[in-house]
């Protein structure tokens, strides 16, 4: 009995063994910066404070916020940005330029973190049931943390907005399924759709081969969610062509869930070639509801502009990265942050 336990053991190691090779494989930065790059970057000049308490905070994240030092509106807008594995809110802050805008339209900004104890990459557990059931774990903590900064700053809380990267772009659409009236805008950046994956083996399946849809269509998990939902939030899909480590198919199929969610025929969309690559977007009577950046040129990154590009390599952050778009300027425009 002890011989047989004993083989038992060393073949779940060996096979945990494997598996955090093969994740450490697939989180790698860019090749053209993979020698710069820093297991987990962080900022030489952080300006981002952290609270402690604000709320019970089941999924032991940390709370970082950034408020502008110029004096801000009555009702300023909130801007939620979730990072990616293998960043931290200061480097991509830092990288991105989110407090610079932030500083300049009079908006907060607040950066749910990942501790390493919660995932050794530090990647937002979007795939663990656990995490992100409504109430619950990690999508009940960075709920808490959008209470406290709404009632400490006196947000107006019409204008809530959210974005992500990765690992933190697939978070936000599980909250964007979970409490959709929480937010005026989405805006998923190299993420994956809602129900793609149960755990880490089967999450990092679907980012390298592409989700395989559930039976009923990539709407039903997000309609188990909210079943009730009527009215969604305006959502835009962002997608490197070149990106290796989550498969461009991934958008694809978030495009098709939020599409089918929302009722809206794929067939009624406009398509657009720019100097960046494709601009799809669909609309309403209310406007735009879904629009979907699929970039050039670009691998796995949050795009800014080449001339911001300095700012990023000075920050470490690889997962940043120049493009011919910067996703912070042209969301901040289409959240009528001015």
């Amino acid at each position: 009995m002890k011989f047989g336990f004993g083989k038992s053991l060393a073949r779940a190691l060996k096979s945990q063994k494997k598996f955090s090779r093969l994740l450490e494989k697939a989180l790698k930065p860019p090749r053209n910066k993979a020698k710069r790059a820093r297991p987990i970057p962080r900022a030489a000049k952080p300006v981002l404070v952290e609270t402690t308490a604000f709320g019970s905070n089941p999924g032991r994240l940390i709370m970082k916020t950034f408020v502008p030092a110029a004096r801000l509106p009555k009702s300023p807008a909130l801007v939620v940005v979730l990072h990616g594995c293998r960043q931290t809110a200061e480097s991509l802050d830092s990288a991105a330029g989110f407090s610079k805008l932030a500083n300049e339209r009079g908006f907060v900004l607040l950066y749910p973190e990942q501790r390493s104890a919660n995932n050794s990459q530090r990647c937002f557990n979007w795939f663990r049931p656990s995490a992100v059931a409504r109430d619950r774990g990690e999508v009940l903590s960075i709920k808490q943390m959008i209470e406290h900064a709404c009632e400490k700053h006196h947000i107006d809380r019409s204008r809530i907005f959210i974005t992500g990267l990765s690992a933190g772009g697939a978070m936000t659409a599980v909250l964007l399924a979970n409490y959709p009236s929480l937010f005026a805008g989405a805006a998923i950046i190299a993420g994956m759709p809602v129900g793609s994956a149960r755990d880490a083996i089967s999450a990092l399946r679907a980012m390298k081969s592409g989700a395989t849809p559930p039976s009923g269509g990539w709407g039903r998990p997000v309609r188990e969610i909210s079943s009730e939902v009527k009215a969604w939030p305006p959502i835009t899909i962002w997608q490197g062509m070149d990106d290796h480590t989550v498969n461009p198919g991934n958008a694809l199929a978030s495009i098709a869930q939020w599409l089918e969610v929302q009722g809206i025929a794929e067939s009624s969309g406009r398509a657009e070639e720019k100097p960046w690559g494709r601009l799809q977007s669909w609309r309403t009577s209310d406007g735009l509801k879904l629009a979907s950046y699929s970039i050039k040129n670009l691998g796995h990154g949050l795009p800014i502009k080449a001339r911001d590009a300095e700012r990023s390599r000075r920050s470490g952050d690889p997962f940043v990265v120049a493009a011919e778009i910067s996703a912070p300027a042209e969301l901040v425009r289409l959240w009528g942050l001015k």
